[in-house]
């Protein structure tokens, strides 16, 4: 008996500790995909096709240019492990949005007319399988992030290839005439 309650001890432990140690796993994306970055993407080509080709930019940065993509539809831009309050708060007060307030990262001075292989949205953050990796599955899956091309694309990127393709991205936004510090700094 103290053998078994030893061991259900020991489990309980290590259970808390992995939640602890893992906290983007048990996000609001364990269960569902609460922030589908096909609906950010597809908001982004919306966009896109009623403004003559061209993505949402701001000079105030891509916080206040995801503003402009008014939806409804809010998580989607936001991403795993950020709340949609940043959108709520600007349109009720019209203030600047800090970037630092999205978990997505979202590429602006873009039109349809790039290269469709081009990152358009992608997440800061590395999750394990992304969030469209749901329940225990999640808990072993790889880290890494989620993708959105101009070309409609939806990626999944794990972690260890994320620089590589970094890189790649960097020169595909040099090519659109994107500065390369700007560049640098979405993929920093």
């Amino acid at each position: 008996m103290t053998v078994v309650v030893s061991a259900v001890a020991i489990l309980a432990a290590t259970c808390v500790i992995y939640v602890k140690t893992h906290p983007l796993v048990f996000n609001e994306s364990f269960f569902s995909h609460a922030h589908c970055i096909k609906g950010g993407g597809l908001d982004l080509e919306r966009y896109a096709h009623e403004h003559g080709g061209m993505f949402p930019f701001h000079t105030n940065g891509y916080g206040d240019a995801l503003v402009l993509v008014n939806n409804g539809w809010d998580e989607a831009l936001t991403g795993p492990g950020y709340d949609t309050k940043v959108f709520e708060r600007a349109r009720n007060t019209g203030e600047d949005v800090p970037e630092s307030e999205f978990g997505r990262m979202y590429v602006q001075g873009l039109s349809t007319t790039n290269s469709p292989e081009i990152a358009i949205l992608f997440d800061k953050l590395s999750t394990p399988g992304g969030d469209h990796c749901h329940l225990f599955r999640r808990m072993f899956a790889p880290p890494g992030r989620e993708v959105w091309t101009i070309g409609g694309d939806m990626r999944f990127v794990p972690e260890t290839k994320w620089p590589v393709y970094a890189k790649e991205q960097i020169e595909l936004l040099l090519a659109a005439g994107i500065a390369r510090k700007q560049a640098e700094m979405y993929f920093r």
